[in-house]
Order: C-alpha cells, then sequence, then structure tokens
C-alpha cells in the first residue's frame, strides 16, 4: 500500500516538474520556433528541459557504446530506439547535444495545455488513424531534415499496453525514411525505464536506466549484422540486451 502511494506522489511530481519547467523554457522554445533558422538554438532549451526532468525525477543513465562509429555534426539522421517510457524521450534528447532532433509524435498530444501549443511548433505530428496524414510524415520529416535537422522515430509507434511486451511491432517509417532520404539510422536500446517509469506495476522510484549505443545503419552500405531490409535483424539488435 505504501509503495503505490509514493508511487502516486512520483507521478505527481513529475506533473509538477513538467509544468514549471515548460512554463520556464517554453516560452523561448515557442518564440524561436517560429524562425526555421533559429531551431538549433530552440533545441538548447527543450535540451535544458529534458535534463531538468530527466534529473529532476531522480532518473540516471549508463551509456554502454557497443560500436566504433561516431556520429557526424553535418550528418542528420534517423535516430531510434525501443519505445518504454515517456522518459524515453527526455533521454534522447540528452543522448543527442549535436543533432536538433525533432520527434514523429501522436497528434493527441496537442490537447495537452501548454505543453500541446509548443509541440506542435517543434514537432511532426501524426494522426495515425489517417492515411492521409501517415503519409505526409515523409515529407514534412524531409522538409525538417532539409532545415539541418534530425528526426526521431519510434519503430513501435508508442509504448505498449501490456507490459508484458518487450517489443511490439514495428512500423515501417523510420526505414521508409531513411531509404528515401539516404539517411543514415542511429540505433539506441534503452533497458530499464519500463521497471521504473510509468506503469502501475513499476517500482516506482529513482533509479539508473542503461543506454546501448548499437551503432549507425548506412541505408547504401548496411553492416553485414544489420539489413534494412529486415525488421527482425533490427528488433534482435534492441533485444539481444534483455536476455
Amino acid at each position: 500500500m505504501a509503495g503505490k502511494f509514493l508511487n502516486y506522489l512520483w507521478r505527481v511530481w513529475l506533473l509538477i516538474l513538467a509544468f514549471v519547467f515548460t512554463l520556464i523554457f517554453g516560452l523561448p522554445v515557442y518564440l524561436l520556433s517560429f524562425n526555421k533558422k533559429h531551431y538549433k538554438f530552440a533545441y538548447r532549451f527543450v535540451r535544458y528541459w529534458s535534463y531538468c526532468i530527466f534529473y529532476g525525477m531522480g532518473l540516471r543513465y549508463e551509456l554502454t557504446k557497443l560500436s566504433g562509429d561516431t556520429l557526424d555534426k553535418n550528418q542528420q539522421y534517423v535516430f531510434i530506439s525501443n519505445h518504454t517510457s515517456i522518459m524515453d524521450i527526455m533521454l534522447m534528447c540528452i543522448l543527442c547535444p549535436d543533432h536538433p532532433i525533432c520527434f514523429v509524435g501522436k497528434k493527441e498530444l496537442v490537447k495537452i495545455p501548454i505543453f500541446g501549443t509548443i509541440y506542435k511548433r517543434i514537432c511532426v505530428m501524426v494522426d495515425r488513424k489517417s492515411a492521409r496524414s501517415r503519409a505526409d510524415v515523409y515529407r514534412r520529416c524531409a522538409e525538417k531534415m532539409e532545415e539541418g535537422n534530425s528526426i526521431v522515430i519510434f519503430p513501435e509507434g508508442g509504448v505498449p499496453d501490456d507490459t508484458t511486451i518487450i517489443l511490439d511491432e514495428f512500423k515501417d517509417g523510420a526505414f521508409t525514411l531513411s531509404s528515401k532520404h539516404n539517411s543514415p539510422i542511429v540505433i539506441y536500446t534503452f533497458v530499464g525505464l519500463k521497471e521504473i517509469f510509468p506503469f502501475d506495476n513499476a517500482k516506482g522510484y529513482p533509479g539508473k536506466a542503461k543506454v546501448y549505443f548499437n551503432g549507425i545503419l548506412y541505408p547504401s552500405a548496411p553492416p553485414k549484422e544489420l539489413k534494412l531490409s529486415s525488421f527482425e535483424t533490427i528488433k534482435k539488435v534492441l533485444l539481444k540486451h534483455y536476455n
């Protein structure tokens, strides 16, 4: 009973953090987002927001590099990872200091007060129920990349409601975008956040997540262990850290 109560308190603390820091950093992000050339400056505030919420929740992470691949500051990438928690968003921003990233996210998040106003200015929104909206995502992502930004897509499309699912079925958006625009895919695996937050059966208190950098997948010449045409191979790379 006490554990459940503390879990709810922790959730309330997240709402407080999100409200306060969205007010603090949201205004400069919103104002800077009106000029596409200024997004790199807006992104600095997005990262401040991410740091404050991630570390404010008592979370930490440990990064393990499993590849000698290095990211080119002048290259736009498609970043992907498994999706286990709302904290994946903050963590991805923290991991990408030199590549301003735009998320492909659900249109429903626009309804969140204050946050939604900023969200629709800096993210690529998709209505998953609309085929037209899903098709238009590629055009809008291409525009973002032409402006010098990278894209984050969680191939699962969202956090599975069934907590027993380690890795849900993939949507093909990230791979199609990479192929169409010859953009390398950067692959991360996040382990531990699912057990910490936000599910009812999560332990519900601060902890450390493990992050694995699996390498970069180049669509023109993919490494032997990674085949762009095979979702199952990508899944194996992500899942191996759970074995």
